[in-house]
């Protein structure tokens, strides 16, 4: 089984996107590359070859759903799994997010010390998967 190395996180709050690169590459040991809209990150992920993606739900410009959308739509990027990172966590929202292709939804406000596990665990269930 890999090891999961690169995530991009696209993030439009800059706080929330230091705190999560500290968390994922501090605590995490990972290699993260950070976007702050969707369109940007559309652009970025192929160049970077992230081995999972984080979206924020809620963005101006291309929201997250968009966002996957979009990034499915790049052969490249097809399977690369995709979480997002929402406050919106009731089972409902997160079936719908599931239902867009998303592999699980992390809540925000995260806990820094047990985002990069958290992550780690969504990514394993897909290498199960597959």
């Amino acid at each position: 089984m890999n090891e999961l190395v690169r995530v991009m996180y696209v993030e439009d709050e800059p706080d929330i996107r230091a705190v999560a690169k500290l968390a994922l590459e501090v605590v995490g040991g990972l290699t993260v590359e950070l976007c702050e809209q969707g369109d940007r990150a559309v652009a970025q992920a192929e160049n970077f070859g992230p081995q999972m993606i984080l979206l924020d739900v809620m963005m101006p410009g291309m929201d997250g759903p968009s966002t996957l959308k979009a990034l499915r739509e790049r052969p490249l990027l097809q399977n690369i799994p995709v979480a997002f990172m929402t406050a919106k966590v009731q089972p409902h929202e997160i079936e719908h997010f599931k239902s867009l292709g998303a592999v699980g939804v992390i809540a925000k406000p995260f806990d820094p010390m047990t985002l990069s596990q958290q992550v780690r665990d969504l990514w394993k269930k897909t290498e199960v998967a597959s």
